[in-house]
């Protein structure tokens, strides 16, 4: 959901209540997520896994999830599902505002989220020269990369490959696999 009823800051944000809904803010546009299903968590921790042991060995940088209270651009907060980042010293993280670039941010669609995740979000992370941006869709059962400057995303359906600067091998995730475990099919 989309609130437009007033310009929102990320102090206003931060001063929302703690309800168990997510609360981010794009170009003063309120976006409220409420709990993910199931499915969306079971993508969340398959991904989460494959990334954390590859981020960690590549030494490329730092995962995390949401919640987070991430500012990359100043007025913003942005909570993806899933994120890898740098931070300004290059020094373990400390404070959300730590961070200075994202190298990857993942939404998983989930039926509320799929036209702010695709069009409000996707734009703020390609102006915010977020390295890559993957929009997960399960009820496709492909991923989306998104990188600055693209007017279309990579459609992947079969195998995902990333390989982040600084990494000396290449992450790759077998899609029809990844799905299947997902969605039990």
């Amino acid at each position: 959901m989309i609130s437009r009823e007033r310009y929102w800051t990320a102090e206003d944000v931060r001063a929302l209540p703690d309800d168990g809904n997510r609360y981010e803010c794009i170009d003063g546009l309120l976006l409220v997520t409420p709990s993910p299903a199931v499915p969306h968590q079971r993508a969340f921790r398959c991904l989460f896994t494959a990334l954390g042991g590859y981020v960690e060995a590549q030494r490329c940088g730092e995962l995390m999830s949401a919640p987070a209270d991430v500012e990359i651009v100043p007025g913003t907060v942005v909570q993806p599902d899933i994120f890898v980042f740098l931070t300004k010293s290059g020094a373990e993280l400390q404070r959300w505002s730590d961070i200075s670039a994202l190298i990857l941010a993942v939404e998983i669609l989930s039926p509320g989220t799929a036209k702010v995740d695709r069009g409000v979000k996707r734009r703020f992370y390609q102006r915010a020269g977020v390295h890559e941006y993957w929009i997960v869709d399960l009820d496709a059962r492909l991923i989306e990369r998104w990188t600055p400057g693209n007017e279309h995303p990579e459609i992947l359906h079969e195998t995902l490959r990333w390989a982040p600067a600084g990494a000396t091998e290449v992450l790759e995730i077998d899609l029809p696999s990844f799905f299947a475990k997902v969605l039990g099919a």
